[in-house]
């Protein structure tokens, strides 16, 4: 599971379960013991993957991904926007995508068949 406190934004306190050694799930069990209204926890999503450009390597390397679309809720009438936000973790095997964890973003293009 992914166990995130409920008053942070931007990928702050987020703890990952199968990246967490015995002795850190022991201290998360705990910190959620303490205040568990204060946290929340959902299944580890299964990121796509996509090829991205690391300057320091001068290379493509596959970088975890994820897509945020947008839609706009009327009276009588939803509109799905034509783009979105496709965010990468820039970091090797992260899987935490907020710029303000290190990650970044990519052109979303939407192409008509």
């Amino acid at each position: 599971m992914v166990v995130k406190p409920v008053d942070e934004s931007g990928g702050y306190g987020i703890s990952i379960g199968n990246k967490l050694t015995k002795a850190e799930i022991e201290k998360v069990k705990a910190t959620i013991k303490e205040d568990p209204r204060k946290y929340i926890a959902q299944p580890i999503m299964s990121l796509s993957t996509h090829a991205t450009y690391i300057e320091e390597e001068n290379s493509f390397e596959p970088r975890h991904v994820d897509l945020r679309t947008f839609t706009l809720l009327g009276k009588d009438k939803d509109f799905v926007l034509k783009g979105g936000l496709t965010r990468v973790a820039l970091k090797r095997g992260n899987l935490i995508v907020n710029s303000s964890q290190g990650g970044g973003s990519k052109d979303t293009w939407v192409l008509k068949k």
